[in-house]
This record gives structure tokens, C-alpha cells and sequence, in this order.
């Protein structure tokens, strides 16, 4: 822990040598300096830029230090950032992003171009490389995403409104008149906590949460689209080369071979392994972090974005749809009542009921779009992601859901 810690304050201390101030030539400074260095800001929540300050943030700088490493039979251990930093400014160039100032902690409006040219990349590599499908999953569900994020700026307003502790007054009294004082012990956890938290999020919550959001949006592109960049540029021999340096393992290599098979089974399988790659080992623990956010603060957003989620794959219910909240209880007049809330009994930041969710609904839906109704997705990619972004965002409407919530309680005797 030590040694990692001195690693990352000399990353902090060192000045900034980015694209914009280092120009190497033939034979010019030494390779030293760019081997053997950590990546502590591999996963986007370091600080903006790329996965370390020393490395240079254009690809052309970067490829003449891979080719002088090389050149030398460097073992590829020894420029694992460097190989790393090459193919994520690969990508953040074909998209047209600048790596250096890509900075997720700035907000929406900062990085609002960086979230539609992301998505744009990804779109663009579905309709030239049909088996690349997570990409092609990632760019239409990015229009529903971007504009989630926007309508969760729009909770800075909607927090203020008066009408959200009436909402959450009438809620209280309903279950508790309808379904006796233990009613509320009953709901599912990012309920409760909305009801306990509702009038007291601030918009410092919300500007919080939503940098939290981006910096996973960035840390999935920095894993992923170099990975996707190196097979459409060199193949596999490149993502062999990525995993001698470590970057990741044999299996990996393996989910990349399936992808590239030609075989329909194995590409929806790999692809199915990348996106379980995405939502667990690049951003599982950073949506736990959101949720754990001042306790029922993150528990009550994270449980609102599930509510108001509806992924625009066709086929695909919404999220407050999937897993409703039902329970058996017995009602004030004694008998027996089968309760159904119009809400979901989950949260997506809970990485087993995303993934149930994302392997039953998104998977095969997205799959059997590609596969049987091709004209109507390349259509979506052709479309601007900044029109799709607007035409899927959802409606910031917490009081109305609290207050819809309150006259839908369904209780059946039995």
C-alpha cells in the first residue's frame, strides 16, 4: 500500500507533459521515464485526462514510444501504461474527444459532447462491424442514459417544488391507513429511503451524484473502446499484446476470440461476457459507492433512477416494471391481502439485480434487433445521438411518480 501511494503523489506532483507540451522526435528523450509506471487514474476517478499525468495524451507521441519499446524487446509488463494510454487516446481521438481535458467531475454541461461523441463512436462501430454488439447495446442505451442525467439536473428544481412533502406525506398516510402502522417496514430498502430522504437531498446531492455517474461513463469508454479500437485497427494479435502487458487475461483474449468467430452463438456470448466485464469489474464497485453516498441520500437516488429507467431497446419493459414490489400481508380488518405497488422491488445499482435485469431483458432483446430487424437499428445510428438523447429522456417527475404511487397501491384479499 505503501508503495502504491508514493506512485500515485509522484503521478500528483509531477508536472503536466500532455500532447500539448511534449513533441518527441527520432532519438529524442529517453524511454525511461515512461516505463514501469502505475495507472491511478485507470479508472477515471482520479483526476481528468488519461491513466497517468507523465504519459503524453496524443497517439502519436505515444506510438513512438511504443515503437522505441518494442524496438528494444521491452518486456510489455514494462509499458503496460503506455500501451494503455495509446489506445485510449486512439479512441478518444476517432471520436474526437480531447483525453487531456476530459475531466467527469466538471457536470453534465461540461462534458455533454463528450457523452454524445462517445456514444456516437460506439454507434459507428456496430454499423461497421455487426459483431461488435456491446458497442452497438451501449450506443442506443447511451441516448437513454445521457438523458436520464439530464432530467437528473432537473431534480435540483424538482427537490424544491412543494409538492414533494405533500408527496411524501400523502404516501406515508396511504400505506399506513390502508395497510396498518407496519406498512412501511415492508417496502423495499431505495423506497423507504426515498420516503426518509426525499425532502432532504440537496442539490449538492445531485451535482454529486451525477460527476459520480460521469466518471463511471468514462471509465467504461477507458476500458472498453480501447479494447474495441485495437481489434478494428491491428485485430487480435493486439489484444494479445494487452495482455502480455497485463491489462487483462487470458479470458479476455478468449471473449475477443468468440466476438471475432463469425459463429452467432459465440459473438452473442462474447459480447454478453464484455458487458458483464463493464457493469462488474469496470464500474460494480463505483455504483456501490453512489449508493452508500450519505446513506439514504444515495439509496434514495440510485432507487429513483430505477424508477424512471426505460432502456430504448424495443422489446425491453421498463426498469419499474421488471420485479415489481409484492408482498402478503395482514390487513387492519384481519384478513389476508396480496399487496402490488407500481414500483420496482430493486435498484440498479445492485450489481446481481442489474445484471439479472441486463442479461434477461437488454441481451437477447438487443440480440434478436441485430439479428432480424438490422434496417431499423442502422436507422438508430444513423440518427444524431444528441436528437435520440432528447426524445429519451425521461420526465423528472418525483412527486408525481410519489403521488401516483400513493392512489395505485393494489391490495387484493385472498
Amino acid at each position: 500500500m505503501a508503495c502504491a501511494a508514493a506512485a500515485v503523489l509522484t503521478v500528483l506532483v509531477t508536472p503536466d507533459v500532455g500532447a500539448s507540451s511534449i513533441r518527441l522526435s527520432a532519438g529524442a528523450a529517453t524511454l525511461a521515464p515512461y516505463l514501469d509506471l502505475p495507472m491511478p487514474n485507470r479508472d477515471a476517478s482520479a483526476a481528468p485526462g488519461g491513466v497517468n499525468a507523465v504519459l503524453p495524451t496524443d497517439s502519436s507521441n505515444l506510438a513512438s514510444l511504443l515503437n522505441r519499446a518494442r524496438g528494444r524487446h521491452t518486456p510489455p509488463h514494462r509499458y503496460v501504461a503506455l500501451l494503455q494510454q495509446y489506445w485510449l487516446a486512439a479512441a478518444c481521438e476517432r471520436a474526437g474527444i480531447d483525453l487531456r481535458s476530459w475531466n467527469p467531475r466538471a457536470g453534465i454541461n461540461a462534458n455533454r459532447q463528450n457523452l454524445d461523441k462517445s456514444y456516437t463512436l460506439y454507434g459507428q462501430l456496430q454499423l461497421h462491424h455487426r459483431e461488435l454488439r456491446w458497442a452497438g447495446q451501449a450506443g442506443q442505451v447511451g441516448a437513454d442514459f445521457g438523458g436520464g442525467l439530464l432530467d437528473l439536473m432537473l431534480a435540483n428544481e424538482v427537490l424544491d417544488l412543494p409538492g414533494i412533502a405533500a408527496a411524501v406525506h400523502e404516501l406515508d398516510k396511504a400505506l399506513v391507513q390502508r395497510l396498518g402502522p407496519g406498512a412501511m417496514d415492508l417496502l423495499p430498502s431505495g423506497l423507504a429511503a426515498t420516503l426518509r430522504a426525499a425532502t432532504r437531498i440537496t442539490p449538492a446531492d445531485v451535482d454529486r451524484v451525477i460527476g459520480m455517474i460521469l466518471v463511471m461513463q468514462k471509465n467504461i469508454f477507458s476500458d472498453l473502446m480501447p479494447m474495441h479500437v485495437a481489434y478494428v485497427t491491428k485485430g487480435l494479435p493486439a489484444l494479445q499484446e494487452m495482455r502480455d502487458a497485463g491489462l487483462f487475461g487470458d479470458d479476455v483474449v478468449s471473449v475477443w476470440r468468440d466476438v471475432a468467430s463469425a459463429d452467432p452463438a459465440r459473438i452473442t456470448s462474447g459480447n454478453e461476457a464484455l458487458l458483464r466485464r463493464e457493469q462488474s469489474t469496470a464500474i460494480g464497485a463505483q455504483w456501490a459507492e453512489v449508493r452508500r453516498y450519505r446513506g439514504d441520500v444515495g439509496e434514495a437516488l440510485t432507487y429513483m433512477s430505477t424508477v424512471v429507467g426505460s432502456p430504448s431497446v424495443a422489446g425491453v419493459v421498463p426498469l419499474r416494471l421488471y420485479h415489481q414490489v409484492r408482498y402478503t400481508i395482514t390487513a387492519p380488518n384481519g384478513r389476508r391481502a396480496a399487496v402490488t405497488l407500481p414500483l420496482p422491488d430493486w435498484n440498479w445499482a445492485v450489481f446481481d439485480s442489474r445484471w439479472s435485469y441486463i442479461r434477461s431483458q437488454l441481451v437477447p432483446k438487443y440480440s434478436y434487433e441485430v439479428a432480424h430487424n438490422w434496417p431499423a437499428m442502422a436507422a438508430i445510428f444513423n440518427t444524431p445521438h444528441e436528437i435520440r438523447m432528447q426524445q429519451h429522456r425521461p420526465t423528472a417527475n418525483i412527486p408525481a411518480i410519489l403521488q401516483s404511487l400513493a392512489a395505485g397501491v393494489r391490495i387484493q384479499y385472498i
